[in-house]
């Protein structure tokens, strides 16, 4: 009898072991696939950054051609004394032609003229008179100025066109070449960071195209954005939290706050379409259309995020206030709001941050237009940074590739800051109970 039921302890402790061991190797099995899944997610997290990058690096320099150029005042067509709307319509770009005529002087056929004229950028004359206009001495004198290159010979120059390639397979052809490899030898060619990117609007030439028309139209869009759902959003999470009575209508309103935020995007976009533009006849392509709409889609999400850090207020400090003789209005606004602020001000930037990142709803609204201009305010056409890459990514040019990479960069450094601010603004304001 002893012998049997020792045998069979024996077996179930067997059994236990086994049992033990298929556990615990499940437990393995998953951990290397959770560990294999976060490594791989930080691989290919690491590979789109550092295509990104790579590709964005050509779009910060900017390849000049320096020129030696003669401001004579009867060649560009103005008198003596010129004032600024005589040098606004003034011919500069003769000025930069007899330049590159008189550095090459064994160009004679108009076609091949045509090919050498285009070694600079077609912005190169605004360039000469922004110059001649902030500093009229310069006409009649003899002074060198870099101009800045075509895309085709910022492209030579940084390598994304081979120049051991057939001529047959290269987009610059041996003669052009042959003037660029001419400019090198003289030192007239040199690479510098490329401020216009930073200081200038779209352009449909590549070494012109800016994002600071996209930049402001951002910082617009999101300024109106934030005017509006911030109070409103703050102020219907105190009402629902601190002073709704608990019944169906409140229940409906929460449901339905909850539903909004997983709405998509686009739906905000074409209610904007509808109601603002058609309806009330707002600009079209204007900050002040698209941050109502934008407010109108992170209203949810600051509403719920406003909702948690109230809620996360202890009791007993609404308690004490009451106790010490607040009223119900003195104990939200002294106490409970203070309390949950870093609470509220990180949903808000995380609301921002999910706004600015944002592209449906502001395509429907037509800020994909192409807009050149830098914009002043909230009512003048503008385009957003989101907008922008995805018209550059749209661009056939060669040298938008690069805009395209520089321009997602930039976002990306926004979207970071503005979430690392968010996590800032947490650790220090937030309060331990």
């Amino acid at each position: 009898m002893w012998s049997e039921n020792t045998e069979s302890s024996m077996n179930n402790t067997d059994l236990v072991r086994q049992s033990l061991k298929k556990r615990y190797l499940k437990e393995q099995i998953f951990k290397a696939v959770g560990m294999f899944s976060i490594v791989a997610a930080i691989v290919f997290l690491i590979i789109l950054l550092a295509d990104i990058f790579t590709k964005a690096m050509p779009a910060f320099s900017q390849t000049n051609i320096e020129l030696e150029v003669t401001l004579d005042a009867g060649e560009i067509g103005v008198g003596t004394n010129p004032t600024e709307q005589d040098l606004m319509a003034a011919d500069f770009r003769r000025v930069i032609r007899n330049a590159l005529a008189k550095q090459f002087p064994d160009v004679k056929k108009r076609k091949e003229k045509r090919e050498l004229y285009s070694l600079t950028s077609m912005g190169a004359e605004f360039q000469l008179r922004d110059m001649v206009i902030d500093d009229p001495s310069l006409l009649g004198q003899n002074i060198k100025v870099e101009f800045m290159a075509d895309d085709d010979v910022d492209a030579v120059i940084k390598g994304a066109i081979d120049r051991t390639l057939p001529e047959s397979d290269r987009r610059v052809k041996d003669q052009k070449l042959a003037w660029i490899e001419r400019l090198e030898q003289s030192g007239q060619i040199s690479k510098q960071f490329n401020w216009h990117f930073f200081s200038s609007g779209d352009s449909r030439e590549p070494e012109m195209a800016g994002i600071k028309g996209a930049i402001k139209g951002s910082f617009f869009t999101l300024l109106v954005t934030l005017a509006l759902s911030f109070p409103v959003a703050v102020a219907a999470a105190i009402y629902l939290e601190e002073f709704a009575p608990k019944n169906r209508f409140i229940d409906f309103i929460e449901i339905n706050i909850n539903n909004l935020a997983a709405v998509p995007s686009i739906v905000f976009g074409l209610l904007g379409l509808a109601v603002f533009i058609n309806f009330f006849s707002l600009p079209r392509s204007a900050p002040l259309v698209g941050g109502i709409v934008l407010s109108l889609m992170t209203l949810p999400t600051i509403i719920i995020a406003s909702r948690s850090a109230i809620k996360a207020v202890p009791p007993s400090l609404r308690e004490a206030a009451l106790g010490l003789g607040a009223s119900k209005m003195q104990t939200v606004f002294h106490h409970v709001l203070p309390a949950a602020l870093p609470g509220i001000l990180t949903g808000t930037i995380i609301g921002m941050a999910q706004a600015l990142g944002e592209t449906a709803p502001l395509l429907m609204i037509g800020m994909v237009a192409f807009i050149v201009d830098i914009p002043q305010g909230i009512t003048d056409p503008s385009t957003v940074l989101p907008i922008q890459v995805y018209l550059w990514a749209d661009s056939p040019e060669r040298g938008f590739l690069a805009k395209t990479s520089a321009a997602i960069m930039v976002l990306l450094f926004f979207l970071v800051a503005m979430n690392a601010i968010a996590i800032y603004l947490r650790k220090k304001f937030e309060k331990k109970w």
